[in-house]
């Protein structure tokens, strides 16, 4: 899982930005909020249109910026429920955007079958896109814990967004549709490796 290391360089990268936000008096909730209009935006706008190169090099810099509103809520001491909850709301938003995006793309400069099939493992994918952090919440809202899989946010936006900018690149578009494809396995199993382990910590004696 690349989460945490992805976390590590955002910090360490977006920190000073982050700090002159703060001193700017812009508040974490307004960074959220606009931070997933931009990600919308770009996704709707510049991989439907064909801009595959662009919209994969914006979405990998804003996605990176996404970092920014934790790092201020830390920051300046404002943590809290409602701020985990805007953000989550947020990511699964921005996440739809780009899977869309991706599936109107593959629909109007793909022909045939292929075109086809990769609109629809980019919607399975954004399916199971917001079905793996549900399992997760629903999970600790019932006092267990699922924090496993394969398939976590950070992971599912890099594996799209660099198999659009190889296409965008050059390569086949066949490169995108076998990435959405491991990707929508990937999600699935983590899927059922969340519901297998909170099955098992909702048996009589299952550790927690």
């Amino acid at each position: 899982m690349l989460s945490t290391n992805a976390r590590g360089f955002a910090q360490a990268a977006f920190g000073p930005a982050a700090r002159l936000l703060v001193r700017l008096g812009v508040s974490p909730d307004t960074v959220t909020v606009t931070g997933t209009v931009l990600s919308s935006t770009a996704a709707l706008t510049l991989l439907p249109t064909g801009h595959l190169t662009a919209g994969a090099l914006v979405l990998g810099v804003l996605v990176l910026f996404d970092n920014l509103d934790g790092q201020m809520a830390r920051l300046t001491g404002t943590e809290s429920r409602w701020g985990a909850f805007l953000d989550s709301t947020m990511d699964r938003l921005a996440d739809a955007a780009v899977f869309s995006g991706v599936a109107v793309w593959a629909l109007r400069y793909l022909d045939g079958a292929l075109g086809n099939l990769t609109a629809g493992l980019a919607l399975v994918c954004l399916v199971l896109g917001g079905v793996v952090p549900y399992a997760k919440a629903r999970a600790e809202s019932l006092g267990m814990t699922a924090d496993v899989g394969l398939a976590e946010r950070a992971d599912r936006l890099l594996v799209v967004l660099v198999a659009v900018l190889l296409v965008g690149l050059g390569l086949p578009a066949a490169v995108l549709t076998v990435a959405l494809a491991l990707l929508a396995l990937a999600s699935a199993y983590t899927v059922l490796q969340r519901m297998r382990t909170v099955h098992t910590q909702s048996r009589p004696g299952g550790a927690a």
